[in-house]
Protein backbone atom coordinates (compact mmCIF):
# COMPACT_ATOMS: atom_id res chain seq x y z
CA UNK A 1 0.00 0.00 0.00
CA UNK A 2 2.96 2.34 0.53
CA UNK A 3 4.21 4.43 -2.40
CA UNK A 4 7.83 5.50 -2.87
CA UNK A 5 8.34 9.26 -3.12
CA UNK A 6 10.35 9.61 -6.36
CA UNK A 7 14.03 10.28 -5.90
CA UNK A 8 13.99 9.34 -2.22
CA UNK A 9 14.00 6.35 0.11
CA UNK A 10 10.69 7.42 1.67
CA UNK A 11 7.72 5.06 1.38
CA UNK A 12 4.48 6.90 2.08
CA UNK A 13 1.02 5.78 3.15
CA UNK A 14 -1.61 7.01 0.63
CA UNK A 15 -2.96 9.57 3.13
CA UNK A 16 -0.59 12.11 4.65
CA UNK A 17 -1.97 13.19 8.02
CA UNK A 18 -2.09 16.96 8.34
CA UNK A 19 -0.90 18.28 11.68
CA UNK A 20 -2.27 21.83 11.47
CA UNK A 21 -5.04 21.00 13.98
CA UNK A 22 -2.74 19.60 16.67
CA UNK A 23 -2.44 22.00 19.58
CA UNK A 24 -5.13 24.19 18.04
CA UNK A 25 -8.62 22.81 17.37
CA UNK A 26 -7.49 19.43 18.74
CA UNK A 27 -5.99 19.51 22.22
CA UNK A 28 -3.15 17.20 23.17
CA UNK A 29 -5.36 14.30 24.26
CA UNK A 30 -7.45 14.51 21.09
CA UNK A 31 -4.31 14.84 18.96
CA UNK A 32 -2.77 11.75 20.52
CA UNK A 33 -5.97 9.82 19.84
CA UNK A 34 -5.97 10.82 16.16
CA UNK A 35 -2.27 10.01 15.78
CA UNK A 36 -2.75 6.62 17.44
CA UNK A 37 -5.69 5.79 15.17
CA UNK A 38 -3.77 6.84 12.07
CA UNK A 39 -0.77 4.66 12.89
CA UNK A 40 -3.04 1.75 13.82
CA UNK A 41 -4.50 1.95 10.31
CA UNK A 42 -1.04 1.71 8.75
CA UNK A 43 -0.39 5.43 8.36
CA UNK A 44 3.19 6.64 8.57
CA UNK A 45 3.54 10.18 7.14
CA UNK A 46 2.71 13.26 9.22
CA UNK A 47 2.85 16.83 7.92
CA UNK A 48 3.38 19.83 10.18
CA UNK A 49 5.16 23.20 10.20
CA UNK A 50 6.93 25.49 12.62
CA UNK A 51 4.18 28.03 11.89
CA UNK A 52 1.38 25.76 13.22
CA UNK A 53 -0.33 27.25 15.24
CA UNK A 54 1.20 30.75 15.24
CA UNK A 55 -2.30 32.23 14.91
CA UNK A 56 -2.84 31.48 18.60
CA UNK A 57 -0.28 34.16 19.40
CA UNK A 58 2.17 31.95 21.30
CA UNK A 59 5.00 31.91 18.77
CA UNK A 60 4.12 28.83 16.72
CA UNK A 61 5.47 25.32 17.00
CA UNK A 62 2.49 23.97 18.92
CA UNK A 63 1.82 21.21 16.41
CA UNK A 64 5.45 20.11 16.28
CA UNK A 65 5.57 19.99 20.07
CA UNK A 66 2.48 17.80 20.30
CA UNK A 67 3.85 15.41 17.67
CA UNK A 68 7.21 15.32 19.44
CA UNK A 69 5.66 14.44 22.79
CA UNK A 70 3.51 11.79 21.13
CA UNK A 71 6.49 10.16 19.37
CA UNK A 72 8.46 10.22 22.63
CA UNK A 73 5.59 8.61 24.50
CA UNK A 74 5.03 5.93 21.87
CA UNK A 75 8.68 5.29 20.98
CA UNK A 76 7.80 5.07 17.29
CA UNK A 77 9.96 7.73 15.63
CA UNK A 78 11.78 5.27 13.36
CA UNK A 79 8.48 4.01 11.92
CA UNK A 80 7.37 7.45 10.72
CA UNK A 81 8.00 9.95 7.95
CA UNK A 82 7.94 13.41 9.52
CA UNK A 83 7.56 16.47 7.31
CA UNK A 84 7.81 20.03 8.59
CA UNK A 85 8.42 23.48 7.13
CA UNK A 86 10.29 26.75 7.47
CA UNK A 87 9.52 30.22 6.16
CA UNK A 88 6.17 31.36 7.56
CA UNK A 89 6.54 31.49 11.33
CA UNK A 90 6.65 34.85 13.07
CA UNK A 91 10.23 36.13 13.18
CA UNK A 92 11.32 33.29 10.87
CA UNK A 93 9.26 34.32 7.85
CA UNK A 94 12.07 34.31 5.30
CA UNK A 95 14.48 31.88 3.70
CA UNK A 96 17.78 33.44 4.68
CA UNK A 97 20.47 30.86 5.54
CA UNK A 98 20.61 31.82 9.21
CA UNK A 99 16.83 31.48 9.47
CA UNK A 100 16.80 28.08 7.79
CA UNK A 101 19.48 26.74 10.11
CA UNK A 102 17.94 28.20 13.28
CA UNK A 103 14.40 27.12 12.40
CA UNK A 104 15.57 23.58 11.65
CA UNK A 105 17.21 23.28 15.07
CA UNK A 106 14.08 24.60 16.77
CA UNK A 107 11.89 22.13 14.88
CA UNK A 108 14.19 19.26 15.82
CA UNK A 109 13.94 20.27 19.48
CA UNK A 110 10.15 20.46 19.43
CA UNK A 111 9.83 17.19 17.52
CA UNK A 112 12.32 15.54 19.91
CA UNK A 113 14.19 13.92 17.05
CA UNK A 114 17.59 14.10 15.38
CA UNK A 115 16.34 14.38 11.79
CA UNK A 116 13.48 15.67 9.65
CA UNK A 117 12.51 13.30 6.85
CA UNK A 118 11.03 15.91 4.50
CA UNK A 119 11.87 19.58 5.09
CA UNK A 120 9.81 22.12 3.14
CA UNK A 121 10.43 25.69 2.20
CA UNK A 122 6.94 26.75 3.35
CA UNK A 123 6.72 29.53 0.79
CA UNK A 124 8.97 31.35 -1.63
CA UNK A 125 10.59 34.63 -0.59
CA UNK A 126 12.67 37.33 -2.25
CA UNK A 127 15.78 36.18 -0.41
CA UNK A 128 18.79 34.99 -2.40
CA UNK A 129 17.61 31.63 -3.75
CA UNK A 130 21.10 30.21 -4.19
CA UNK A 131 22.04 31.00 -0.60
CA UNK A 132 18.81 29.41 0.64
CA UNK A 133 19.28 26.25 -1.39
CA UNK A 134 22.88 25.93 -0.25
CA UNK A 135 21.73 26.25 3.36
CA UNK A 136 19.10 23.55 2.83
CA UNK A 137 21.79 21.35 1.25
CA UNK A 138 24.03 21.85 4.29
CA UNK A 139 21.27 20.48 6.53
CA UNK A 140 21.07 17.35 4.38
CA UNK A 141 24.84 16.93 4.48
CA UNK A 142 24.78 17.34 8.26
CA UNK A 143 22.16 14.59 8.59
CA UNK A 144 19.58 16.91 10.15
CA UNK A 145 17.32 16.60 7.09
CA UNK A 146 16.89 13.60 4.79
CA UNK A 147 15.08 15.19 1.85
CA UNK A 148 13.90 18.63 0.76
CA UNK A 149 10.62 19.92 -0.61
CA UNK A 150 8.87 23.11 -1.67
CA UNK A 151 5.46 24.61 -0.97
CA UNK A 152 3.78 27.71 -2.40
CA UNK A 153 6.36 28.24 -5.14
CA UNK A 154 5.39 29.42 -8.60
CA UNK A 155 6.18 26.90 -11.32
CA UNK A 156 8.85 29.21 -12.74
CA UNK A 157 10.56 29.62 -9.38
CA UNK A 158 10.38 25.89 -8.70
CA UNK A 159 12.03 25.17 -12.04
CA UNK A 160 14.69 27.78 -11.26
CA UNK A 161 15.39 26.17 -7.91
CA UNK A 162 15.66 22.69 -9.42
CA UNK A 163 18.09 23.98 -12.02
CA UNK A 164 20.27 25.65 -9.40
CA UNK A 165 20.29 22.51 -7.29
CA UNK A 166 21.31 20.38 -10.27
CA UNK A 167 24.07 22.72 -11.44
CA UNK A 168 25.59 23.07 -7.98
CA UNK A 169 25.15 19.48 -6.85
CA UNK A 170 22.87 20.51 -4.01
CA UNK A 171 20.18 18.23 -2.60
CA UNK A 172 17.08 18.69 -4.80
CA UNK A 173 13.50 19.38 -3.97
CA UNK A 174 11.91 15.94 -4.08
CA UNK A 175 8.32 17.01 -3.45
CA UNK A 176 5.90 19.85 -4.02
CA UNK A 177 3.02 20.79 -1.73
CA UNK A 178 0.46 22.83 -3.70
CA UNK A 179 -3.24 23.53 -3.23
CA UNK A 180 -5.16 20.97 -5.28
CA UNK A 181 -8.62 19.48 -5.00
CA UNK A 182 -11.75 18.83 -7.03
CA UNK A 183 -12.89 22.46 -6.81
CA UNK A 184 -9.43 24.01 -7.20
CA UNK A 185 -7.89 22.25 -10.18
CA UNK A 186 -6.67 24.90 -12.58
CA UNK A 187 -3.51 26.07 -10.81
CA UNK A 188 -1.97 22.65 -10.35
CA UNK A 189 -3.06 21.16 -13.64
CA UNK A 190 -1.97 24.09 -15.82
CA UNK A 191 1.19 25.15 -13.97
CA UNK A 192 2.65 22.24 -12.04
CA UNK A 193 1.53 18.81 -13.22
CA UNK A 194 3.74 18.59 -16.31
CA UNK A 195 6.70 20.08 -14.45
CA UNK A 196 6.38 17.58 -11.61
CA UNK A 197 5.99 14.62 -13.94
CA UNK A 198 8.89 15.78 -16.10
CA UNK A 199 11.23 16.43 -13.20
CA UNK A 200 10.21 13.36 -11.20
CA UNK A 201 8.79 15.31 -8.27
CA UNK A 202 6.10 13.81 -6.08
CA UNK A 203 3.13 15.95 -5.11
CA UNK A 204 1.47 16.03 -1.69
CA UNK A 205 -1.48 18.41 -2.16
CA UNK A 206 -2.83 20.49 0.69
CA UNK A 207 -6.48 21.55 1.02
CA UNK A 208 -7.29 18.16 -0.53
CA UNK A 209 -10.78 18.49 0.95
CA UNK A 210 -11.09 22.19 0.08
CA UNK A 211 -10.82 23.22 3.73
CA UNK A 212 -13.51 20.71 4.62
CA UNK A 213 -16.02 21.69 1.93
CA UNK A 214 -15.71 18.36 0.11
CA UNK A 215 -16.76 16.47 3.22
CA UNK A 216 -20.31 17.55 2.40
CA UNK A 217 -20.85 19.23 5.77
CA UNK A 218 -20.89 22.80 4.47
CA UNK A 219 -23.70 22.85 1.91
CA UNK A 220 -25.22 25.99 0.44
CA UNK A 221 -28.49 26.54 2.27
CA UNK A 222 -27.71 23.70 4.67
CA UNK A 223 -27.54 23.72 8.43
CA UNK A 224 -24.98 25.99 10.04
CA UNK A 225 -21.91 24.07 11.16
CA UNK A 226 -20.01 25.36 14.18
CA UNK A 227 -16.42 24.89 13.11
CA UNK A 228 -13.23 26.92 12.79
CA UNK A 229 -13.17 25.70 9.18
CA UNK A 230 -16.61 26.90 8.20
CA UNK A 231 -15.42 30.26 6.89
CA UNK A 232 -12.68 28.73 4.76
CA UNK A 233 -14.97 26.05 3.37
CA UNK A 234 -17.48 28.70 2.32
CA UNK A 235 -14.98 30.00 -0.25
CA UNK A 236 -15.74 26.96 -2.42
CA UNK A 237 -19.52 26.95 -1.95
CA UNK A 238 -20.97 27.94 -5.32
CA UNK A 239 -23.10 26.20 -7.96
CA UNK A 240 -20.17 24.27 -9.38
CA UNK A 241 -19.00 23.23 -5.92
CA UNK A 242 -22.46 22.01 -5.03
CA UNK A 243 -22.60 19.88 -8.19
CA UNK A 244 -19.24 18.35 -7.29
CA UNK A 245 -20.43 17.48 -3.79
CA UNK A 246 -23.61 15.94 -5.23
CA UNK A 247 -21.53 13.60 -7.39
CA UNK A 248 -19.17 12.83 -4.51
CA UNK A 249 -22.09 11.86 -2.32
CA UNK A 250 -23.57 9.58 -4.98
CA UNK A 251 -20.25 7.78 -5.48
CA UNK A 252 -19.72 7.56 -1.73
CA UNK A 253 -23.09 5.86 -1.26
CA UNK A 254 -22.22 3.34 -3.96
CA UNK A 255 -19.00 2.39 -2.17
CA UNK A 256 -20.27 2.65 1.39
CA UNK A 257 -17.81 5.40 2.31
CA UNK A 258 -17.95 9.12 3.05
CA UNK A 259 -17.55 11.84 0.37
CA UNK A 260 -14.20 12.88 1.83
CA UNK A 261 -12.72 9.46 1.04
CA UNK A 262 -13.89 9.73 -2.56
CA UNK A 263 -12.41 13.21 -2.97
CA UNK A 264 -9.05 12.03 -1.66
CA UNK A 265 -9.13 8.82 -3.71
CA UNK A 266 -9.65 10.97 -6.83
CA UNK A 267 -6.52 12.95 -5.95
CA UNK A 268 -4.52 9.74 -5.76
CA UNK A 269 -5.24 9.17 -9.47
CA UNK A 270 -3.85 12.54 -10.58
CA UNK A 271 -0.45 13.11 -12.24
CA UNK A 272 2.51 13.04 -9.83
CA UNK A 273 0.29 12.87 -6.71
CA UNK A 274 1.77 10.52 -4.12
CA UNK A 275 -0.25 11.25 -0.98
CA UNK A 276 -2.81 14.02 -0.47
CA UNK A 277 -2.82 15.75 2.90
CA UNK A 278 -5.88 15.89 5.13
CA UNK A 279 -6.31 16.55 8.82
CA UNK A 280 -8.74 15.22 11.39
CA UNK A 281 -9.67 16.62 14.77
CA UNK A 282 -11.07 13.32 16.10
CA UNK A 283 -10.62 9.60 15.39
CA UNK A 284 -14.19 9.63 14.02
CA UNK A 285 -13.27 12.25 11.44
CA UNK A 286 -10.15 10.27 10.56
CA UNK A 287 -12.26 7.15 10.04
CA UNK A 288 -14.14 9.00 7.28
CA UNK A 289 -10.86 9.61 5.44
CA UNK A 290 -9.00 6.32 5.78
CA UNK A 291 -10.94 4.32 3.16
CA UNK A 292 -9.29 6.51 0.50
CA UNK A 293 -6.16 4.38 0.88
CA UNK A 294 -7.78 1.37 -0.78
CA UNK A 295 -10.77 2.88 -2.60
CA UNK A 296 -10.63 2.20 -6.34
CA UNK A 297 -12.91 4.44 -8.37
CA UNK A 298 -14.36 3.06 -11.60
CA UNK A 299 -13.63 4.66 -14.98
CA UNK A 300 -17.20 5.96 -15.10
CA UNK A 301 -16.88 7.48 -11.63
CA UNK A 302 -13.60 9.16 -12.54
CA UNK A 303 -15.13 10.49 -15.74
CA UNK A 304 -18.09 11.85 -13.81
CA UNK A 305 -15.84 13.66 -11.35
CA UNK A 306 -13.70 14.96 -14.20
CA UNK A 307 -16.73 16.39 -15.98
CA UNK A 308 -18.48 17.97 -13.03
CA UNK A 309 -15.30 19.58 -11.66
CA UNK A 310 -13.86 20.76 -14.97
Amino acid sequence: MLTRLPGTDLDLFPLCLGGNVFGWSADEEESFAVLDAYVAAGGNVIDTADAYARWLGHGGGESESVIGRWMQARGNRDELVIATKVGKNEGLDNLRPETIRAACDLSLQRLQTDRIDLYYAHQDHDDDMGAALEAFDSLVRAGKVRHLAASNYSAARLAEALDLQAVNGWAPYAALQPEYNLVARTGYETEYADLCVGRGIGTLPYFGLARGYLTGKYRVGGATVESVRAGGAAVYADERGERVVDVLEAIAIAHGVRPAAVALAWLRTRPAVVAPIASARTPEQLADLLPMATLELTPDELAGLEAVSA
